[in-house]
């Protein structure tokens, strides 16, 4: 298997994945709501579903955007 040199950042987009995003964040629902956490691992699993969350309103966005742009195209024809 050939590996590719691809900085962080471009293969971490292509990994993304909306789905997968969403399941995190109920997943630290989860934890959150279980009570099981100390109070630090509450913060942090917060601050990452607050992240993820921010994620996946910049995809939404895009995805809308593009959307809107078809949209756009198929009425200027």
């Amino acid at each position: 298997m050939v590996k590719r040199k691809t900085n962080s950042n471009s293969e971490a987009v292509s990994d993304w994945n909306y789905e997968a995003k969403v399941a995190e964040i109920e997943a630290i629902i989860s934890r959150i709501e279980s009570g099981e956490l100390e109070l630090e691992a509450v913060f942090d699993q917060f601050a990452h579903a607050v992240e993820y969350l921010r994620q996946c309103e910049t995809f939404l966005h895009q995805r809308q955007q593009q959307v809107d742009l078809l949209i756009e195209t198929l009425s200027d024809e």
